[in-house]
């Protein structure tokens, strides 16, 4: 932890980092991966119009789209948290090994599961041949490096704040990232797990996506262990976006606002992942 907190021990002539980290390198990793997100959306976009293929009763280009999407705005949260963290330890090689991880899992994930979707296969609990077996074992692998870069860098900003940042999006950020990375790890696990109800997202219920939620998919006949998951995922939003309210509206309450607003991020994955694992529906 002592490495992690103080970015490796001091070169001679105390230089802040070792040579080869730039000032915005780390910011530059995930602006590549968010890119590289985005630019795959436009053919999943245009394959989702065109390509009649369905996987579990919808278009095999619904998941690609949801994880360009959703793995985009995760980057993008931890790379407009960047520079809420002070000068020295940005530049060093805590903050970038963890901004590259993320970017690079988040890319391989991102990329694998493009290119199942063209290919007209499964990319999550999918062991029907060994390659994809293996696959999907590599990607449950990365997912948990990808959510504990996140962590990482949540604990910089608990530990090591720039002196100038906004005390609420400071903390709501650290916090936001923390919390939601755990909450993530608990939830993925149960979700890929398949110790509940069998492989699968679904507890009960019909197991398809046909007729599923709209723009969420999530079942409408059963439990559904991707509604705690997203929740969990979306507290590294959530909660940067309540402290950036309470630093322009009520700064005169900025701990407990986040104190209850992260209580309620609890409160909320906790009783979805209830509700799914009791196999209701969540809407």
């Amino acid at each position: 932890m002592t490495l992690i907190f103080h970015d490796m021990p001091r070169l001679p002539h105390s230089r802040p980092a070792l040579p080869g980290i730039e000032a915005h390198a780390a910011s530059r990793v995930l602006i590549v991966a968010i890119g590289l997100s985005a630019a795959l959306a436009v053919p999943s976009l245009a394959a989702l119009l065109l390509d009649e293929r369905l996987l579990n009763g919808i278009s095999v280009w619904s998941k690609p789209l949801k994880f360009q999407a959703s793995l985009a705005l995760m980057l993008g949260t931890m790379l407009l948290l960047l520079p809420l963290i002070e000068s020295t330890s940005k530049t060093g090689w805590g903050v970038w090994l963890a901004s590259l991880t993320a970017a690079v899992t988040a890319t391989g994930e991102v990329l694998y599961i493009t290119l199942q979707a063209a290919r007209g296969r499964a990319s999550h609990f999918n062991a029907e041949t060994p390659i994809e077996a293996m696959a999907y074992n590599i990607m449950g692998v990365g997912a948990a490096f990808l959510v504990l870069s996140s962590f990482v860098i949540g604990l910089y900003l608990v530990f090591r704040p720039a002196q100038s940042s906004p005390r609420g999006l400071q903390l709501g950020g650290a916090w936001g990232l923390i919390l939601g990375s755990l909450l993530t790890l608990v939830t993925a696990f149960a979700l890929g797990g398949g110790q509940i109800d069998g492989p699968g997202h679904w507890v009960g219920g019909i197991k398809t996506d046909i007729g599923g939620l709209p723009l969420f998919g999530w079942s409408r006949t059963g439990g559904d262990l991707r509604v705690p998951h997203f929740f969990a995922t979306h507290i590294m939003q959530a909660l940067p976006l309540a402290g950036l309210m309470l630093d322009r509206f009520a700064p005169r309450w900025i701990i407990p606002g986040l104190a209850a607003s992260a209580l309620i991020s609890i409160a909320v994955v906790a009783a979805t992942f209830a509700q799914a694992v009791a196999g209701r529906a969540f809407f």
